[in-house]
Parts: structure tokens; C-alpha cells; sequence
């Protein structure tokens, strides 16, 4: 499940840092009328009853000044790309340009927000204030955070707008029934995090559980004798072993990858369909950007970083050249790109991976992803994907 990345924005000594606090019920961002006092983002992960795991982002001051400040609004505008809500606190009976102008950042970038009056404990909002807000279609509230007054109201204006945030389909929903069993595949190799399983795998499990199917989980060496002996309705592998897994299991059972079932949930997948065909055009010394969605150390079985790029130079028989992102870091200058692969994406948000893919596609590049690119060049793609188009 992803969390829900909520933003706090407003000028200088807006409350907003009060406010993170109250909603998170520690002291998580320092309090000071100093304007200013809050430089980077400040993020703190919690739950919230209705709206479950949240990211809660405290920003600077959208009104700093001076080089420094300049840079720290510039960061806070940066936040717009990673968070899904936004709340706007606003005062002073007025609302003027730099908050106008956030307000239809919101609106471009298809950001619910909500505003909120956070000095009620100074005085009340006015009538006239209100309508004024009212006119920019988000829901206004009125709250003081210092006596946590308002915290519930506002909550349950956010637990309203997270819906317009879900994906419209999620993972195997639609795709697996009651009663049937789904064999997962998960080799527990160097790549494979000490003493727990990655999240795609917690994912699916869950979300089998959910469609009340069930889930059996083996590693490779398992899957041969287990289909031989047990009824099986779908194998979902980890795309490593897809060439193997694929020789094993019979044609009759469908068959895919952990990855592409997450490309599901987090968007792009058409996109990434129509764009993993492409891998057959790349010239010698082409470009390929390979987009990680988390940060971790390398190694040689790094499937980003190292069996991915061999696989792609064996199938097309070219030299090729490639470049690599991490996390959310910025993107490199796109004119040489011939192609963008992206992980499962399962550190990020739909949100967040929505933002990068537009970037790319905006070049007119073609995109795809982990799971689809090591299913094609394996020549089992069609397969692979079959079960969702």
C-alpha cells in the first residue's frame, strides 16, 4: 500500500510547523516566530485512523527572501512532485500572489488540497474572507493548532479527498478469485534483504488474502515439483528468474512477474506495453535510462544496474550506454535517450512515478519497465502481460 504524502504550505508563520506537529501529536518540526525557522522539508511517517499509513511534509514558507530563502521555496515547490494532498494555511483576511500561485500549481499538477484558517485562536475567519477562499474549489476549515483545535475537522477533510488518490486498479483485484491458489515465486538471493521479504511480495501476498485466494510462496527450485503434485491458477515470479520459471510452468497457467503486476496499480501501464517493444530498435551506442525508485548498494547481481543492462546488449546485439537514476533524484538531460526502463516503482508513490513518467514522456521517449523488459527479451512478453490486456 502506499502512503499518502500530505504537504503543509503557507508563508512565513503561517502555523504550519504547529500544525505538523498537532496532526502527528509529537514534537516533530521546531516552533519559532522567527520567520523562517523551517528550511528543508521536514517528513514524518505515521498512521492516521481512515486514512492509514501517511507521509506528512512540513515546507518552508513559500514567501522566504534573499538567496537562501529563494532556494528554500524552491524546495518546497519541488515537494509538489512527491505528494499526493496538500493543505494551504492561510491568514490575514487576504490571499496574495505567491499563495495564488500555489494554488494553481495545485490545480496543474491535479493536487486535492484543502485550506485551512489556522488562527482562530487569534480571531475567528470573517465571512467575506471565507467566500473568498471558497471560489478556489477546495474544502476551507477553520482550525488553531496550537490548541488542537480543528485537527479532526481536518482530518476528515483529507480521509474525503484520498479517494481521488487510489489507483484505479490494484495489483491481481479483478484478476484472481475466491478459492483459487497463486503460486508466488520469490528466490532469496544476495539481492534479496536480510530477514525480511521486499514490499512487491508483502504487496501481493496481502492483496491475495484480500481477494480471500491463496497465496503459496517457493523459491525456484521448489516450483518444479510443487506444479507436478498441487492444482496451481496463476504463477506471479520474480522477473529475475522469468526465462526458468517460464520452462517450468505449463501454458495453460498464466504467468507473470511481480513488477508488472505493480506497473498495475501505479499507472503507466499502456504506456509501458507500447513502449517495451522498442528494445528491438536500439542502436549500437544508444542511450537507456534506467530509473531505480530506491536507493541501496550495488552488486553484481544488481538486476538495475548490472543484469538488466547484460541482458538488454545480449538480446539486441548492441553496445549500448546507460545512465542511472536513483530514487527521486533529478532526471539527466533527456536528448540522448533512446529509452527509459523504470523499476516496479513499489518506494514511491502512483503519484510520484505519474510526475517522473510525464517528464519523460513529454520527450517522446518510449518507456518501460523492469518485469516487461526482462519478459521480452526472454521472448516470453506476450505471456507475461496476457493476463491484463
Amino acid at each position: 500500500m502506499d502512503r499518502l504524502h500530505i504537504g503543509i504550505f503557507g508563508k512565513r508563520n503561517r502555523g504550519k510547523s504547529s500544525l505538523i506537529n498537532a496532526m502527528a501529536g509529537q514534537e516533530i518540526a521546531i516552533v519559532s516566530d522567527v520567520p523562517g525557522t523551517t528550511t528543508d522539508p521536514v517528513k514524518k511517517n505515521i498512521e492516521i485512523l481512515g486514512l492509514g499509513p501517511v507521509v506528512l511534509i512540513d515546507t518552508a514558507g513559500i514567501d522566504d527572501a534573499g538567496n537562501v530563502g529563494e532556494k528554500r521555496v524552491s524546495k518546497s515547490m519541488e515537494m509538489l512532485k512527491n505528494i499526493d494532498v496538500a493543505i494551504l494555511l492561510v491568514g490575514d483576511d487576504t490571499v496574495d500572489e505567491s499563495e495564488l500561485n500555489l494554488i494553481r500549481n495545485f490545480q496543474d499538477a491535479d493536487i486535492q488540497f484543502v485550506i485551512v484558517y489556522n488562527k482562530m485562536d487569534i480571531h475567528p475567519l470573517n465571512g467575506e474572507f471565507k467566500n473568498l477562499l471558497l471560489k478556489y474549489g477546495a474544502p476551507v476549515l477553520e482550525c488553531s493548532a496550537k490548541e488542537h483545535c480543528g485537527i479532526q475537522e481536518l482530518t476528515n477533510a483529507l480521509v474525503a479527498l484520498a479517494p481521488n488518490t487510489k489507483p484505479v486498479e490494484n495489483l491481481l483485484d479483478g484478476k484472481i478469485h475466491q478459492g483459487e491458489t497463486i503460486v508466488l515465486v520469490m528466490p532469496q538471493d544476495s539481492e534479496a534483504p536480510e530477514g525480511r521479504l521486499i514490499l512487491p511480495q508483502v504487496q501481493v501476498i496481502r492483496n491475495i488474502l484480500d481477494n480471500k485466494a491463496i497465496a503459496v510462496c517457493l523459491q525456484p527450485d521448489e516450483l518444479k515439483d510443487y506444479l507436478a503434485k498441487n492444482h496451481c491458477d496463476f504463477v506471479v515470479t520474480d522477473s529475475q528468474v522469468f526465462k526458468d520459471v517460464a520452462k517450468i510452468v505449463p501454458e495453460n497457467i498464466p504467468l507473470t512477474g511481480f513488477s508488472i503486476v505493480l506497473a498495475r496499480s501505479k499507472g503507466n501501464f499502456d504506456s509501458f506495453l507500447k513502449g517495451t517493444p522498442k528494445i528491438s530498435e536500439l542502436q549500437d551506442d544508444d542511450t537507456v535510462l534506467i530509473l531505480e525508485s530506491c536507493t541501496h548498494t550495488s552488486s553484481c547481481d544488481d538486476i538495475g544496474r548490472h543484469k538488466l543492462p547484460r541482458l538488454l546488449e545480449k538480446f539486441t546485439g548492441k553496445h549500448l550506454n546507460f545512465e542511472f537514476v536513483a530514487a527521486l533524484s533529478p532526471l539527466p538531460p533527456l536528448g540522448k535517450v533512446k529509452l527509459a526502463i523504470q523499476c516496479g516503482g513499489c518506494m514511491v508513490t502512483r503519484k510520484q512515478l505519474e510526475n517522473r513518467m510525464r517528464e519523460i514522456q513529454k520527450e517522446n521517449i518510449p518507456i518501460s519497465n523492469y518485469g516487461m523488459a526482462i519478459a521480452y527479451c526472454t521472448g516470453i512478453f506476450k505471456r507475461a502481460v496476457e493476463k491484463f490486456t
